[in-house]
């Protein structure tokens, strides 16, 4: 461990952490799109809208989950590299069964509330009762999908990234064999999609456990090493609780989205139901060497080697702004292509290249964001990566909906997210410069 942390060419140490996380990332991106394709088979506006209503709902689960999986891996990261090592085994078993009880909790407030939160998601007449089918499987799925963020995370700061993707991976390849079987000859429909999703999730959390009993050394999931001190928890929480309100603000942000795209009809709505899974092409990649790096920024910080920490700052930088470039070129010359591959109608085609061309725009910016969240979740600065979780989605992309929305109509919704993406990476760089001294200045 200490050999790739410490010495490792700067180079070799973060693809080794982040490859293995890119290919669980593109794994799930390959799911995200499959899934996306074979609910579009079923030719049905309705089905593909009411699925679409329902992305926030994921978000949400994978958010509790990242409480324990972020806050965590961040918390014994630093602890790692200040060799605290009986510390990071109590905070890793606390984290692993802190998010089984919030899973089940979860559930049970899920199906309590089912009907008034399917309306907040913009359910219509019309797509109602293909967004229940979908949201009662994945409530009742929420507690392993939620377990399955922490172990995957964890075992990362022991430098088992490849690990880490084999779990995540197994997973995801059950859900792509099961999605079609579920939703054509079953006939489960939108009800099919889900249940694919849990069942993967659930082995992927089971798989995982496995790993970290059988490879680390340090992280734990010994039931009885689950309690740790107030001082700790908060440290797992402070952190945790931003990264969760990230992919909250994910939720929100894709809920506000699909309220204004309402009053322009379900074939828009439809749209930016594909074009959001397309988009995560370049998303879930950048996420992927971000979340990839963090044990080794966290470690690197915690071990206070302030100029190899510098020297990976700007290297992650390079690699995130230079591969949303290059990627958001290429799917915004074959848009039209890419969008018709879902649905064959010419309003959806023509309203998703339209969108999906808006959103590639300021990629880079994304990848910027990401590299200035994950560097303030690693080093505990929690005051920065609190206003850069509710930023992006958030605050500012509400004021950018809002006022767009009310000078531009349409093409005032569509415009909000890159317009927020500027704006957030320009409060990322602020920060950045605000909270580290001139000695650890990124």
């Amino acid at each position: 461990m200490e050999e790739l942390f410490e010495r490792a060419p700067i180079p070799r140490a973060y693809f080794k952490l982040a490859l293995p996380v890119v290919l669980a990332m593109v794994a799930s991106m390959i799911y995200n799109l499959a899934d996306t394709f074979f609910v579009s088979q079923t030719q049905n506006t309705n089905l593909v809208a009411g699925v679409a209503l329902c992305t926030p709902l994921f978000s949400l689960l994978i958010a509790l989950g990242d409480i324990f999986g972020l806050g965590g891996s961040s918390l014994i990261s630093r602890l790692l590299g200040e060799k605290a090592y009986a510390t990071s085994s109590w905070v890793s078993s606390f984290c692993l069964y802190g998010a089984v009880v919030i899973g089940l909790v979860t559930t049970v407030l899920l199906l309590i509330f089912m009907r008034p939160i399917l309306r907040l998601l913009g359910a219509t007449p019309a797509t109602y009762a293909y967004a229940k089918q979908f949201y009662r499987i994945m409530a009742i799925g929420a507690m392993p999908i939620i377990v399955s963020i922490v172990p995957g995370n964890l075992i990362r700061t022991e430098g088992f990234a490849t690990q880490s993707m084999i779990g995540t991976m197994v997973g995801t390849v059950i859900t792509i064999i099961l999605d079609p079987i579920l939703i054509f000859p079953l006939g489960m429909g939108a009800a099919g999609a889900a249940l694919a999703t849990v069942i993967g999730y659930t082995i992927s959390a089971v798989v995982l456990v496995g790993l970290t009993k059988h490879y680390c050394q340090v992280i734990s999931i010994d039931v009885k090493q689950s309690r740790i001190n107030a001082a700790l928890i908060r440290q797992v929480l402070f952190i945790g609780i931003p990264g969760s309100i990230t992919n909250l603000m994910q939720a929100f942000g894709t809920t506000v989205l699909n309220r204004y795209l309402v009053d322009y009809g379900p074939t828009r709505v439809a749209a930016m139901g594909i074009v959001l899974k397309v988009y995560m092409i370049v998303m879930l990649v950048m996420v992927g060497f971000a979340f990839g790096a963090q044990p080794l920024i966290g470690y690197t910080f915690g071990a206070k080697n302030m100029e190899r920490f510098k020297k990976i700052l700007h290297f992650d930088l390079m690699v995130e702004v230079v591969y949303a470039l290059v990627l958001a070129i290429i799917l915004m010359v074959f848009a039209p292509q890419i969008i018709g591959l879902f649905l064959h109608n010419t309003a959806v085609i023509t309203a998703g290249t339209y969108m999906l061309r808006a959103f590639l725009l300021t990629t880079p910016f994304v990848g910027a964001i990401l590299v200035y969240t994950t560097v303030f979740q690693s080093t505990g600065k929690a005051s920065g990566a609190f206003i850069m979780s509710i930023a992006r989605q958030g605050v500012v992309f509400y004021l950018a909906i809002v006022i767009g929305a009310h000078i531009a109509g349409y093409h005032g919704v569509i415009w909000a997210q890159p317009i927020a993406d500027v704006l957030t990476c320009a409060i990322g760089w602020g920060l950045a410069r605000h909270l580290f001294n001139r000695r650890n200045r990124v």
